[in-house]
């Protein structure tokens, strides 16, 4: 399977994040990527190519011109605030706050577009993210010049990413940019299927309204997981949407018997709308040393769970999400990879 890369996520390096009600490390960090780079290669998984350049186009048939405008300027105009640290939203408009006006203030613009202070904006970020939705872009052509799967080695993630606004580590939605770029080259029909720990809610935006692309995501029970506001089981689309969106949420400790139930389920909604490609969004923070995950996956279990993706049959694009226990990230995430293949061969 062929892996698409950019050392260029080094480039985003955030230094804190608000979590559990004080400033932290951030759980997002370059060894991520960095570990699973690495894992592909000791296995000998194949070749590992640079991104290719798509320009700005493909983006903005998936997000607002006005967010993009702010990310690639945010840290310049941060910085010219006389700041050097970080980058993170001061305050959100909430119920009954104006969201019509869009602020001229730094300050006002991060709150604006963000959902969460987990996004953290450095020098190096719109670079970063930038190069992150050329890897899913490359990966995406490369299935539709024939290839039967791909995996995007995204750095920063993406579904939590909306058409306007950014939140959880997210910044562009690599994944529904690589659907939209199916779309455009003539696949009819997309599919995503989410098994990131913590529901897709930026994809599930993206996508809500429209029926040719289904949108399936097992994740934790937004009742008590991030990110709370999103991802439950009666979210099925709206409009021309209705029916194409499937959200399987579980509860905290959820084991591999339970979570397999789910992603056969899941998997079987894909079968029933026929894709023409199936993009995932692979997270492996289901794993059960994950620090900010409550699901109990080990990994093996990743194995089956590429051996369910497989015998799907659909030219498959894995595009990287969350997982957060770095040391085994690469394993587990490989896992999926090579549980697929052994499932197509």
């Amino acid at each position: 399977m062929l892996t698409i890369y950019s050392d260029s996520h080094r480039l985003h390096h955030g230094q804190a994040e608000l979590i559990d009600g004080e400033m932290r490390p951030c759980f997002e960090m370059p060894s991520r990527a960095d570990m699973v780079l690495a894992r592909v290669q000791a296995v000998g998984l194949g070749e590992v190519r640079p991104p290719q350049a798509f320009g700005l186009e493909p983006v903005l048939r998936v997000h607002d011109a006005g967010f993009v405008q702010f990310l690639q300027s945010a840290w310049q105009r941060w910085s010219a605030a006389g700041r050097s640290h970080d980058a993170l939203p001061l305050v959100w408009p909430v119920r009954r706050l104006r969201t019509d006006r869009i602020p001229q203030d730094i300050d006002g613009l991060l709150g604006y577009y963000a959902m969460d202070a987990g996004v953290p904006i450095t020098a190096g970020t719109w670079e970063a993210v930038w190069q992150s939705a050329q890897v899913a872009m490359t990966g995406a052509q490369l299935l539709q010049q024939g290839e039967r799967a791909a995996f995007a080695l995204c750095r920063p993630p993406g579904h939590h990413a909306a058409r306007d606004y950014m939140g959880g580590y997210c910044y562009l939605n690599n994944a529904a940019i690589a659907v939209q770029m199916l779309r455009d080259q003539g696949a009819e029909r997309v599919a995503v299927l989410d098994v990131d720990y913590h529901h897709g809610n930026g994809t599930q935006d993206i996508f809500y309204r429209r029926n040719d692309v289904l949108v399936a995501s097992i994740h934790g029970d937004p009742r008590v997981e991030y990110p709370y506001f999103l991802g439950y089981a009666d979210e099925i689309g709206a409009g021309e949407g209705e029916g194409y969106n499937a959200n399987f949420p579980l509860p905290h400790g959820t084991v591999w018997a339970a979570y397999q139930q789910a992603l056969q389920a899941a998997c079987e909604r894909v079968r029933q709308f026929a894709p023409d490609a199936l993009v995932v969004s692979l997270g492996v923070d289901t794993y059960q040393e994950d620090p900010i995950s409550q699901f109990k996956l080990s990994s093996p279990d990743y194995l089956r769970m590429g051996e369910h993706i497989g015998g799907l049959g659909c030219p498959t694009l894995f595009v990287m999400e969350g997982g957060y226990a770095v040391e085994e990230i690469g394993i587990n995430a490989v896992n999926v990879l090579q549980g697929f293949e052994s499932a197509q061969a």
